[in-house]
């Protein structure tokens, strides 16, 4: 990561400005789509900047990267698990992070729930969702989301409050807002059916944001725009 603060800065304000103008046609209030930074591969200096700048969470793909992290951390930030969490690792991420967006199958619910009540808390979380049907990504077929989001809500020790989703990578932008509309309207399909709030909708990342606000993204994970390629 070879930026300063100040070039730092200058990026979150430039993402905000992408993310005002995708608000524009629909007139959504801009305040309502959060910027996470994604640190993954990034040293923890990476987080520092997010949390100096007020950005009200950080990204991490990998447990044990982020379990690094946090016990370097000399200042407070909400860390998120972005990356596919698998169920040996549930334990450790179940203590370690603030909300797991990576939720997508039955058995990681029940392991995730286990540990979050021998930890003594209730851990929020989103259920990923595939909702592009591309093979390559990781999540939930969006069949599967009824059931899996019954499972989560049967446990004491989670929180569902979303879903969250990866576009598949495509040279049309419709491809990523198709998926992105889908996961909304399945959020809908969702929180009606069972009568529950499921406000936040994770889609989104440098190259689609724009798409993924317009279908009503309420938070964006940008990482390559604001700290540069991976390192």
């Amino acid at each position: 990561m070879n930026i300063t603060f100040e070039q730092f800065l200058e990026r979150v304000e430039s993402i905000r400005e992408r993310i005002a103008r995708a608000c524009e046609p629909s007139g959504r209030d801009p305040t309502t789509v959060k910027l996470m930074a994604v640190t993954k591969t990034h040293p923890v200096e990476a987080a520092s900047f997010a949390a100096r700048a007020g950005l009200p969470c950080v990204g991490e793909n990998r447990v044990q990267d982020a379990v690094e992290k946090i016990g370097r951390a000399d200042f407070t930030i909400p860390w998120e698990l972005i990356g596919n969490l698998q169920t040996n690792k549930a334990k450790v991420a179940a203590q370690a992070f603030d909300r797991i967006q990576t939720v997508d199958r039955i058995k990681l619910v029940g392991a995730l729930d286990r540990f979050a009540g021998e930890a003594g808390r209730v851990l929020p979380i989103l259920l990923q969702v595939n909702a592009g049907d591309d093979p390559a990504k990781f999540g939930a077929a969006v069949a599967e989301a009824p059931a899996l989001l019954e499972a989560a809500l049967a446990c004491p020790h989670l929180r569902v409050e979303g879903l969250m989703t990866i576009a598949p990578l495509d040279d049309s932008p419709e491809v990523a807002r198709a998926a992105f509309a889908r996961l909304r309207l399945l959020r809908d399909d969702l929180a009606g059916r069972f009568g529950v709030a499921l406000p936040e909708l994770s889609m989104g990342m440098t190259g689609d944001l724009a798409e993924a606000v317009a279908e009503g993204s309420t938070l964006v994970r940008v990482g390559t725009a604001l700290f540069g390629s991976r390192g």
